[in-house]
């Protein structure tokens, strides 16, 4: 029987970023909005749809090998399953998202401190009563099932909650009084899998290739020609990630750079390229950066 790796994919607000994610890295996911097994055009990949909130605990009973999920998620679970490799992406950006604790507008509370004997509502629940044990501050956690901002202040004093942006919090009239955790998605798996060598190599392989696609995102190749004479001053003005690959052209004269860039200093370096003597100078996006 052929080798297979099992798979679990974020169903919910992380799942149409990571299909987009796993595009750029060379996979095609087809996911019909009925099925939780989407298709994939890799014969050695089964894929299934988990809420990210449970995908530690398949991992670790060995149902899926390995998973994306967020890390806020494995700390909350308790389970003991291995980050592979941190992949900074969320629905809306490419930044960690932040548990944070909000309070009503106007309510008086400024720190956790102030929230003594007082109802805490949030989704992650082991998290947030670490948080105020460490601090030995005594408060009812409870679990929400969801819409947790709209709790306080009738359902709750205050909340536990996710943002990207804090906009939604921000809406609903909350101000946050301090970051609970940070969290980004990783690629977990189980040490049954990281055992198999099959399995563990495929695994890597998946690593490095979305590793690679997330890196090329905010990264820009430059390719230019210039005089012989001028080349020092033109690479003295590249910020590149490696040494920049020169090439001699036909005309002995000039050479050939190219090189990649941060896409925020592409704007800077381009004139300053041009005015340290390149010409036909190409800017260009990249599908992946592997080092």
């Amino acid at each position: 029987m052929a080798n297979k790796l099992r798979l679990g994919l974020p169903k919910g607000s992380l799942q149409d970023a990571t299909i987009a994610l796993f595009k750029r890295a060379g996979w095609n996911i087809y996911a019909d909005g009925r099925s939780y097994f989407p298709s994939v055009d890799d014969s050695e990949l089964e894929c299934m749809l988990i809420r990210a909130q449970e995908m530690a605990r398949y991992v670790d009973h060995g149902v899926l090998d390995a998973g994306l999920t967020g890390i806020d998620w494995v700390v909350e679970s308790g389970l003991d399953v291995t980050s592979v490799t941190s992949l900074t992406y969320a629905k809306q950006s490419r930044r960690k998202v932040r548990w944070v604790l909000a309070v009503p507008e106007g309510s008086g509370y400024e720190k956790a401190e102030d929230l003594e004997g007082k109802i805490i509502a949030t989704e992650l629940v082991e998290v947030t009563k670490r948080y105020f044990a460490d601090k030995g501050v005594n408060v009812r956690v409870e679990f929400s099932w969801g819409a947790t901002e709209v709790k306080p202040p009738t359902l709750a004093d205050a909340i536990v909650e996710v943002t990207e942006t804090g906009s939604s919090l921000k809406a609903n009239h909350l101000k946050i009084i301090d970051t609970v955790m940070e969290s980004e998605t990783h690629l977990i798996a189980g040490k049954a899998a990281l055992a198999d060598e099959w399995k563990r190599t495929k695994i890597d392989q998946i690593a490095m290739m979305l590793r690679g696609a997330i890196d090329a995102q905010s990264q820009v190749g430059l390719m230019l020609n210039v005089r012989v004479e001028q080349l020092d001053g033109v690479l003295a003005v590249l910020p590149a990630l490696n040494s920049p690959t020169v090439s001699h052209l036909s005309n002995s004269e000039w050479v050939a750079v190219n090189t990649i860039v941060e896409e925020r200093v592409a704007r800077d370096v381009i004139p300053r390229l041009k005015a340290a003597g390149a010409t036909g100078i190409v800017e260009y996006p990249l599908n992946k950066v592997v080092l």
